[in-house]
């Protein structure tokens, strides 16, 4: 197996992040190249778009709310202008960032957006601070937002069942042209299910993956982590049935656009299928299952993730598979109880006796 077809998803998006970058950057003022060029080496392109997003946010928020930068565009700010910036004022910000409107559209952040937001802030002005370009560091001084854990969701056993008897059998039911693209794409989706929950991989992964990836003489596929590491993840039986089923039944039937030949799973347009359109997927199927949950393909990575560990009772082993660097945010995620355990306490503590 030769790693450049692996390298052409892979760097194309990376491409593309790095040309967003830089017509972000043509918006924002001088200086932030930098920055951008400082971290580049320690980042992937993906991060990177993701801080220039965020710090545009901060500048945005500079330009409509504080007296300072009245009348003032977003070019026109300069470093010395951040610097005589409060704690006061970037405390502001994180209320700001809860609810805001820009130009007409409505955006809004969680705790952990917030989180990030303010983390990707104080990066950055951690970087001129660091090299004496600037004196005053307000975002040094401003406590790190609080994060409450959250309930982890994900399917239990009877729902896995019944979510690839859907997939398997939903066609029963339908009729017309839904019949006909069901019936079209019935062992690809089949595939996609068993893949998320048989090895816990990534809805990126998995949309990344191309056929000369999949390896089974060893049962196993070849993706790139996040931060661009290459690894191998190794599957079972069923997996192997399904992956076997619709490479050789149903996408050796498709005539792929060009530039997509490669591709494993692919959309109706003959296209590598996207990370949208795996998730469109997933909610369809899911939202079928269950109202009570929103699942999602992470959804379904923790699916595997809690069944791995209940099976095995290795924690490090969850870790490693799932790619995670550090194993006790496995634990927090994997070690929980469980909806069944939880039960339980229903009926331990009698409250009066009969």
């Amino acid at each position: 197996m030769g790693t450049s077809n692996i390298q052409t998803y892979h760097q194309s998006t990376s491409n593309q992040n790095t040309v967003k970058l830089r017509e972000l950057l043509k918006t924002m003022p001088s200086f932030c190249r930098d920055y951008f060029r400082g971290i580049e080496p320690t980042t992937t392109a993906k991060t990177r778009i993701g801080y220039g997003y965020d710090i545009r946010t901060f500048f945005r928020f500079l330009l409509a709310q504080n007296p300072m930068f009245q009348d003032a565009q977003m070019t026109d700010i300069r470093l010395q202008d951040l610097e005589q910036l409060q704690p006061v004022d970037i405390e502001e910000y994180l209320e700001y960032l809860k609810y805001y409107k820009y130009e007409d559209q409505v955006f809004t952040n969680d705790e952990r957006g917030i989180k990030r937001k303010f983390s990707s802030l104080r990066s950055f002005f951690l970087y001129y601070q660091k090299r004496d370009l600037i004196k005053n560091n307000p975002t040094v001084v401003v406590d790190m937002p609080k994060l409450h854990d959250r309930e982890i969701i994900r399917l239990d056993s009877e729902e896995v069942s019944e979510l690839l008897d859907l997939v398997e059998r939903g066609g029963d039911n339908l009729s017309g042209m839904k019949k006909v693209y069901y019936e079209k794409n019935k062992l690809r989706n089949i595939a996609i299910f068993t893949l998320f929950l048989g090895t816990g991989i990534r809805v990126s992964e998995c949309v990344g993956l191309d056929v000369e990836d999949v390896d089974f003489r060893n049962n196993r596929i070849r993706i790139i982590r996040k931060g661009g590491k290459e690894e191998y993840v190794y599957f079972g039986a069923e997996v192997a049935e399904a992956l076997k089923n619709y490479i050789k039944e149903e996408r050796v039937h498709v005539k792929a656009k060009e530039g997509h030949e490669h591709a494993l799973f692919y959309s109706i347009q003959k296209r590598r299928i996207s990370v949208q359109g795996v998730e469109n997927l997933v909610n369809e199927y899911t939202s079928q299952i269950t109202t009570f949950k929103h699942i999602t393909p992470h959804k379904l990575r923790s699916t595997y993730g809690t069944a791995l560990y209940q099976q095995t009772g290795d924690i490090y082993l969850v870790a490693e598979v799932l790619g995670h660097n550090d194993v006790n945010t496995t634990r927090k995620h994997y070690a929980a109880m469980d909806d069944a355990q939880k039960r339980s306490a229903a009926d331990a503590v009698t409250l009066r006796k009969k």
